[in-house]
């Protein structure tokens, strides 16, 4: 299939895909038609700029191609201060606590909805981005559930939660016993993780990624408001605790220098350590899985804080960003997919075949939705897995 037939169809899968979270429906249903991307607003003549050429931005590590805040420097003649966080949690506990010395922020939509409706982010500029209208309407669509009328959010990047696996190693330590059809099996059965041990299991170190997997592992809403839930996923979880080796904030390094053979970790992370471990001369093949129950799918989006000192600036990066050669770059070196229409044919076909990047309908269709948290649900969930990463 062509990039572009490829990219289309999940973008109308991802439609339908997010609807069932409030209304689900047979799996043969059609998905809804995509409507014509929203014109952007009229842009100014050029780039408007504020007075002092800085721009700070907070992001996750590991996620911005080589190059591309360089470019933006030498071409708008502002000054990047580029700064990582490692959890969602971080980036919402700078944002409570204010004054955060930040213009633009990265967080995931399962924060970003309660961000913006506590005042915490300011609506972006948009007829400053005239760029706005290469992002395909279905994902745009998506980020309502999060952002109503799209006020606040445009996407960094997005992909899944899923299991990642050195495959040479994990073989080893498996011996006879074959893999299993559903690979969450292998993070969350104990007849896996205590062989699978040897060579190191790791968690991302994050309640957020680590509990909605878990749930949906044992058949409950990835998102539930229901303490039961939250405590049944806490019990199965107990049964694999002394298996875990690592909850790793480090996952790439983790994955490519051989700490852990076997992850629950972001796609996108797994892939960039699979180039990473061959770049270091290793013959290990290292890849992202496809569990048959489906992953977790991740929105990470810009968002201009309410503070920002610089939001011309903030706006001018977030254009330049959504250029096409610019989206196309996330997918060809970071190994996310795009969901900037306008570059969706810049990206590789090596890339764009790799189904852990460009995951074909059938599949997506079995993806768990992006949703967000009532504030009992985010005690509970911190709750379930501070205990479980203790060993309570």
């Amino acid at each position: 299939m062509k990039k572009q037939v490829l990219a289309l169809a999940i973008s109308a899968i991802l439609l339908a895909a997010c609807g069932k979270k409030e209304e689900p429906a047979p799996a043969a249903a059609p998905a809804a038609p995509v409507a014509a991307a929203p014109a952007a607003p009229a842009a100014p003549a050029g780039p408007v700029y504020d007075d002092e050429k800085v721009l700070n931005i907070y992001n996750w590590p590991d996620y911005v191609p080589e190059g591309m805040v360089a470019a933006f420097e030498k071409e708008s003649g502002i000054k990047v201060n580029y700064d990582t966080f490692e959890t969602n949690e971080a980036l919402h506990a700078k944002l409570v606590a204010g004054n955060t010395g930040y213009d633009i922020v990265v967080p995931g939509t399962v924060f970003a909805k309660g961000q913006i409706e506590g005042g915490l982010l300011q609506p972006l500029k948009k007829d400053q981005i005239p760029n706005l209208a290469n992002m395909d309407p279905a994902i745009m669509a998506t980020l309502t559930k999060a952002d109503p009328e799209n006020k606040h959010l445009v996407p960094w990047a997005w992909g899944f939660t899923t299991v990642g696996i050195n495959k040479t190693k994990v073989e080893k330590a498996l011996g006879g016993m074959a893999m299993p059809e559903n690979a969450w099996d292998l993070v969350f059965k104990p007849e896996y993780t205590s062989k699978l041990k040897s060579c190191g299991i790791a968690y991302l170190d994050s309640p957020t990624e680590i509990i909605p997997v878990a749930l949906h592992y044992i058949g409950k809403d990835a998102y539930s408001n229901d303490a039961a839930d939250y405590k049944a996923a806490g019990e199965m979880l107990a049964k694999v605790r002394k298996d875990v080796r690592l909850f790793s904030s480090t996952m790439i390094d983790d994955i490519a220098g051989g700490k852990a053979c076997v992850s629950i970790a972001w796609s996108g992370d797994v892939n960039i350590a699979a180039g990473r471990a061959t770049e270091n001369g290793s013959k290990d093949v290292i890849e992202a899985m496809l569990p048959s129950t489906g992953a977790l799918i991740f929105f990470d989006t810009m968002a201009v804080t309410k503070d920002a000192k610089h939001p011309n600036n903030a706006a001018a990066f977030i254009d330049f960003y959504l250029r096409p050669e610019n989206a196309a770059l996330m997918s060809n070196e970071m190994g996310y997919p795009t969901g900037n229409k306008a570059g969706v044919a810049q990206v590789k076909p090596e890339i764009a075949s790799n189904k852990t990047i460009f995951v074909e309908a059938d599949y997506f269709a079995k993806m768990i939705p992006p949703s967000s948290f009532t504030n009992e649900a985010r005690e509970a969930m911190a709750n379930t897995y501070n205990a479980f990463k203790k060993g309570k």
